[in-house]
């Protein structure tokens, strides 16, 4: 797949470019996943370039009855992570990981090192780890 690269984007009027849809099928007769397909539907239905994607994001939540938010981010994006957790902990408990977390050095692991940056690898692992850890703390 090369969405990106696609011109035609002829999927937002139902052609199916894939090999896997019935799979797909099946995972949203599943009733948790029919809900959340509901309410990303209905959202885009009634919100469609008249909300911005947080606006999107929080009437997502509330319909679907989260409490709590974890947010995995990338460190260069630190300023906009701080200003989204900002805006989403007035409807939200939020919970946010940076990627730095846990300072694995790079070194350690025989990565290169940035020059004149930062000695810490990256760790997708450790945060989806915490935030998961975080959820069972309810």
């Amino acid at each position: 797949m090369k969405c990106a690269l696609c011109e035609d984007k002829l999927c937002y009027n139902g052609k199916d470019c894939t090999d896997i849809k019935f799979d797909i099928t099946k995972e949203y007769a599943k009733d948790f996943n029919q809900r959340i397909m509901a309410a990303a539907a209905e959202i885009e239905s009634e919100g469609y370039m008249k909300l911005t994607r947080i606006e999107e994001l929080i009437a997502f939540c509330k319909k679907t009855g989260y409490k709590r938010v974890g947010l995995a981010f990338c460190i260069g994006l630190e300023g906009e992570a701080r200003i989204f957790e900002e805006i989403m902990s007035k409807e939200f408990e939020m919970l946010s990981v940076c990627c730095k977390v846990c300072a694995f050095r790079k070194g350690d692991y025989g990565f290169k090192e940035v020059e004149g940056g930062g000695k810490s690898s990256c760790n997708p692992i450790g945060q989806a780890m915490i935030l998961n850890l975080e959820k069972r703390s309810e």
